[in-house]
């Protein structure tokens, strides 16, 4: 078997946002003040993502994304762009470690579904930079993050408002999915990422603390949010690599939760319909590499050994050792190489310099070409 991939997952890949640019920021907060056009901002974004895109094909990725570049979040400008949900802000916002993120959320304002997404517009801008081993990503919240948003804190009685049956809730989630991943799939895409911290929050301590729950709830949970992400691939076009990133939250070089994949992995590792798993593994939050031995045969999984969240450069000794530990479970012609998470889950971004990003998006390359060769 070749250890060279030529397709999504690649043995140096990336999750897929950047550090946005200064002039990015200062345009969309001009645009959320009134004082410049929203299609003056479009230019503004379709000119930082043409050089984002330039630097990603510069820096040896075969895999080009926006960047999320016009995205207020990683996760909730997907949501705002589903029908039957509107943008609000919550008291508080997510806690994290040290931090508290600002307060956006989302709100019901009746069924969910899918139709004329925007981010099928925002792929199709992409999907023009493409080249003979360069593939386009559209990144996505999982259809799991879209269901625990709207029991997250205050939204509970307002989701339960509209949908007092959650099967029901969860098989409009799920339509509303098929419904932007055919329109996706027509606009060209081929690799779609699910972006999934639901894990990360049920294998938390705090999290229960909080809920008050014991190991019933925890696999009720878990039962949802995987009911709900494979449903939500049910009939899925078969020329798409469907892969899924886990990681405990990334917000201005913080972290939301801690706690190995342990007693998740029976459920999202051997279960959950996707082709790859992405998975955080930087630092001891993330646990050992032993509940690997749940990926079914002929998954692949993408390490996410070098951190984000801080600029310092692993050692790449270090890091090839890490390989070969997780090559224990699985074996190292089904391994990847990447970051933790992206560079920016949110405009805010990691507390890293643009040249930093992209010295650890070297390091990627340097160290998958020593394991796996050019």
């Amino acid at each position: 078997m070749s250890n060279i991939r030529t397709q999504a997952p690649y043995r140096a890949d990336v999750v897929g946002s950047f550090l946005r640019p200064e002039e990015l920021k200062e345009a969309r907060k001009k645009f959320k003040e009134g004082q410049i056009s929203h299609a003056e901002l479009k230019a503004v974004e379709d000119r930082l993502i043409t050089d984002l895109i330039a630097k990603q094909k510069a820096h040896g990725l075969k895999v080009i994304t926006d960047g999320e570049f016009r995205r207020s979040y990683w996760h909730l400008d997907f949501m705002w762009g589903l029908n039957g949900i509107e943008e609000i802000e919550l008291e508080h916002g997510y806690q994290f470690h040290g931090e508290e993120t600002t307060p956006g959320s989302i709100q019901l304002t009746g069924r969910i579904s899918g139709e004329n997404h925007p981010f099928v517009e925002h792929f199709k801008f992409v999907k023009q930079f493409e080249e003979e081993g360069v593939t386009a990503r559209q990144t996505i919240p999982a259809p799991a993050q879209l269901f625990a948003e709207l029991f997250r804190g205050e939204n509970t009685k307002n989701t339960l408002k509209y949908y007092p049956d959650t099967d029901l809730l969860i098989e409009d989630i799920a339509k509303a999915y098929r419904q932007v991943i055919a329109d996706l799939h027509a606009a060209g895409c081929r690799n779609i990422q699910f972006d999934d911290c639901t894990w990360s929050m049920v294998v938390d301590k705090n999290f229960w603390k909080a809920l008050g729950g014991d190991k019933d709830s925890l696999e009720a949970l878990a039962n949802n949010y995987l009911k709900v992400n494979n449903l939500a691939l049910e009939g899925r076009p078969s020329d798409i690599a469907f892969t899924t990133h886990t990681c405990r939250g990334n917000y201005h070089s913080t972290y939301a939760a801690e706690g190995a994949y342990d007693p998740v992995a029976p459920f999202v590792f051997a279960k959950e319909n996707v082709d790859a798993f992405y998975l955080e593994y930087d630092d001891a939050r993330s646990g050992s590499f032993e509940p690997l031995k749940y990926i079914p045969e002929g998954k692949i999984v993408v390490l996410g050994l070098i951190t984000t969240k801080r600029p310092e450069l692993e050692n790449p000794d270090e890091i090839k050792a890490r390989i070969a530990d997780a090559a224990r479970y699985i074996p190292l012609e089904n391994l990847c190489l990447s970051p933790q998470c992206g560079f920016a889950s949110c405009e805010i971004g990691n507390k890293l310099t643009e040249a930093e990003q992209w010295a650890k998006i070297d390091l990627v390359q340097k160290i998958a070409a020593e394991v796996w060769g050019k």
